[in-house]
């Protein structure tokens, strides 16, 4: 919900926002803190969207100033945003004409929240004394973010001068990731000293700046800038030591890589941090920040000019070089891909009891490439089960063998006697009778005799051949069954 209110005062406003309250069922008493968001008009859309978004993680009453023409007569014009339309908040837009311009503590101040911290926030160019400013004095937390005037150096030094415990900068908390990933870096082995830094970024970004103060201020070491083209951000980081440098290098605005000696190369999600995500950052705390005070005031001016561009330091071995570690990252991409793929058809199931320094020493195992025990045992279990399965097929081709060989000696026993059955009657029944034989004793002829005789060796050849035959069918049942 959204409600306009034109030529107001303060009183107006509070009694609409108790109203609107009560209609809408907003839960206004849930609110932790009021955000005074100080801008121009042209800027004030894109802040009041920001400050939603952060709301959300941080529910409060944000109170938009914006001064208008000032030299008109005195007018006061509001907006009040409830509900979808403000998020987790409720959304008070002030527009402050004439002489009232100059007077924004005094319509802010019935609108804060009782009992409940202030933080005021500068989306654009601030005063140069935030502290002093008389909406800044009112507040706990001071943010502002010197990237957006039109000279980021000289203004970091501006805030440098005119420190006051509460005031913080968007621009050191770009660099939180970085911070964090530097030092888990330092906590791997080896561990030893580091002797010197290089911090790669724009000469238009004071995040390089204050990065490179914080580890000046850190490591008590001389740290060097090296210049990469407007608009980069922060390129690199080279922290160097005896073993090797440890590098960590974003080529790209998402993707960056980290190189130590004694440990595998890395891609680590580095993307750039939104504008919502910073100001919610900076809206978790409310004391002073005592390490972007220690870089801001002591850090800066420890600081070397800058001499070197980034192609150049790179060439002289004295930075990372942005093109190497994209195409690590590329090659880093593709070999996860590919560990990933085999992963998922050749995992075996994790052991149920293990040790912490077997699973380390699997770990760093798996890294390097080299295969672990139960990969190696579950290689050793594939090759015998195909060794067992050549054996079992071996046998059997061989028993079928056996029974064609068995099949094949039974035909050829079977046809080698009945040949040898045919050859002797064939020679009995050629065999001629002697001269002047008699009749037989029964009084037969002699060509009944010789039909009898020639009936009976055709019985005697019949039984003699199925003998055989049925004697070599056995021999060789029985071979086909051993």
């Amino acid at each position: 919900m959204i409600r306009d209110l034109t030529d107001t005062s303060t009183t107006g406003i509070s009694k609409t926002l108790v109203r609107l309250r009560n209609e809408v069922g907003a839960l206004a008493l849930g609110r932790v803190l009021t955000l005074v968001v100080v801008v121009e008009d042209t800027d004030a859309q894109n802040a009041i969207e920001v400050a939603n978004q952060a709301s959300r993680q941080h529910p409060c009453r944000i109170i938009v100033v914006i001064a208008g023409d000032r030299r008109g007569k005195n007018r006061l014009d509001a907006q009040i945003r409830l509900g979808g339309d403000a998020g987790a908040s409720e959304i008070v837009v002030l527009r402050l004409y004439g002489a009232l311009a100059n007077h924004g503590p005094s319509v802010v101040v019935p609108l804060l929240l009782p009992d409940s911290p202030i933080v005021a926030w500068w989306p654009g160019e601030a005063p140069s004394d935030v502290a002093k400013d008389p909406i800044g004095a009112m507040a706990q937390r001071r943010i502002t973010d010197v990237a957006e005037h039109r000279n980021p150096r000289l203004m970091l030094k501006k805030r440098a001068a005119t420190y006051a415990p509460g005031d913080t900068d968007l621009a050191w908390t770009r660099i939180t990731r970085w911070r964090g990933l530097l030092a888990a870096a330092l906590d791997q082995p080896p561990y030893e000293p580091i002797t010197g830094a290089v911090v790669s970024g724009a000469p238009d970004s004071p995040s390089s700046d204050l990065l490179a103060a914080w580890l000046s201020r850190r490591l008590r070491v001389p740290v060097h800038r090296v210049s990469t083209p407007r608009g980069s951000g922060i390129a690199a980081v080279r922290l160097e030591r005896k073993s090797g440098p440890i590098d960590l290098v974003r080529p790209g605005d998402a993707v960056a890589t980290l190189s130590q000696s004694g440990q595998p190369d890395r891609r680590i999600s580095l993307p750039r941090r939104e504008l919502p995500e910073c100001l919610a950052d900076e809206l978790r705390r409310l004391d002073p920040d005592d390490a972007y005070e220690d870089a801001l005031l002591h850090g800066l001016v420890a600081l070397q000019p800058v001499r070197l561009t980034a192609a150049a330091a790179a060439k002289a071995g004295k930075a990372p070089d942005p093109a190497e570690s994209r195409r690590l990252a590329a090659r880093l991409s593709r070999d996860e891909s590919a560990q990933e793929a085999s992963a998922m058809i050749t995992a075996a199931a994790p052991p149920e009891h293990a040790e912490t320094a077997d699973v380390r020493a699997a770990t760093v195992r798996k890294l390097a490439g080299k295969r672990t025990p139960r990969e190696k045992q579950a290689a050793k279990d594939r090759k015998k089960a195909v060794k067992t399965g050549a054996a079992s097929g071996g046998a059997a081709r061989t028993a079928g063998t056996r029974k064609a060989a068995a099949r094949k000696s039974s035909a050829a026993s079977t046809s080698s006697t009945r040949t040898a059955a045919t050859k002797v009657t064939a020679k009995k029944t050629s065999t001629p009778r002697k001269s002047g034989a008699g009749p037989t004793a029964t009084g037969s002829s002699p060509a009944r005799t010789t039909t009898a005789r020639k009936t009976t060796a055709r019985k005697t050849t019949a039984r003699k051949t199925s003998a055989r035959t049925s004697t070599a069918t056995k021999a060789a049942t029985t071979e086909a069954g051993t």
